[in-house]
């Protein structure tokens, strides 16, 4: 009788299993964790590209609404002689000398075109969720008040805008009015308080008509008022955002 020799594998015990396991388990944990890492290093880059990008805005801005606080304060010291040219002009209507600054600075209209590369990136590509707080809402307080301005000046401005211009174009003879329509080399300046009109502006004496032309302009340099202290608080929610982000990511 033949005998046959028979091999027996050893049956491992639990405990290899667990280990083979837990092996697994760390390889397949330590990748996820790595990849974690690296997308949280990109999301950290790309939130600080947004802010670099945001902080070269703020510095456009921020020269831009200075430029518009000048022209503004300009146009109020400007307007500031309507009360005693409405006396003059009310008494005599061909005496209308003095209403050749009151159209200069009224003829026209500056904005602040913001600049919101930047500000459309963030809500468009869902881009605060790459900033911390701190920085998200210092972005969001400074959009707000980007919003408020820019909801102010397409409706109570412009409309305060529309208004003087309309009335000034039934008051006025064309032949004196032209020739102020275009730039502002149209103008022929002696000083700072005077311009020379080519005759009297006035087409008739519609004394109801002045009188609406005047207290729309009074509206008019209220709003325009209103506008400048837009421009004070966009310039310096500008200027703070800037100094803030300059030291906290030392930025040029």
């Amino acid at each position: 009788m033949e005998v046959h020799a028979h091999t027996h594998t050893a049956r491992k015990k639990w405990t290899h299993y667990f280990w083979e396991f837990l092996m697994l388990f760390l390889a397949v944990f330590c990748g996820f964790t790595a990849e974690n890492i690296r997308e949280h290093k990109v999301e950290k880059s790309r939130g600080k590209e947004y802010i670099r990008s945001l902080y070269e805005d703020l510095k456009t801005d921020t020269a831009n609404s200075s430029l518009l606080i000048k022209y503004d304060e300009e146009k109020l010291a400007g307007l500031e002689g309507m009360a005693p040219c409405y006396k003059i002009v009310l008494t005599n209507w061909k005496e209308t000398a003095c209403m050749g600054m009151l159209v200069k600075w009224s003829k026209s209209s500056r904005e602040l075109k913001l600049t919101d590369r930047t500000l459309k990136q963030l809500n468009n590509a869902g881009g605060y969720r790459l900033l911390n707080k701190e920085d998200a809402d210092s972005i969001v307080s400074y959009e707000s008040v980007c919003k408020t301005y820019q909801g102010f000046e397409s409706t109570l401005f412009q409309g305060a805008q529309d208004n003087v211009r309309n009335t000034l174009s039934q008051l006025a003879d064309f032949n004196v009015l032209f020739p102020l329509q275009g730039t502002t080399t149209a103008f022929q300046i002696t000083d700072t308080t005077t311009t020379i009109l080519q005759g009297p502006l006035l087409f008739s004496d519609d004394k109801a008509l002045l009188n609406k032309w005047f207290n729309e302009l009074s509206i008019y340099r209220r709003v325009t008022n209103g506008q400048l202290l837009y421009m004070h608080m966009i310039r310096a929610k500008a200027t703070n955002l800037i100094k803030f982000y300059k030291e906290k990511y030392h930025l040029d």
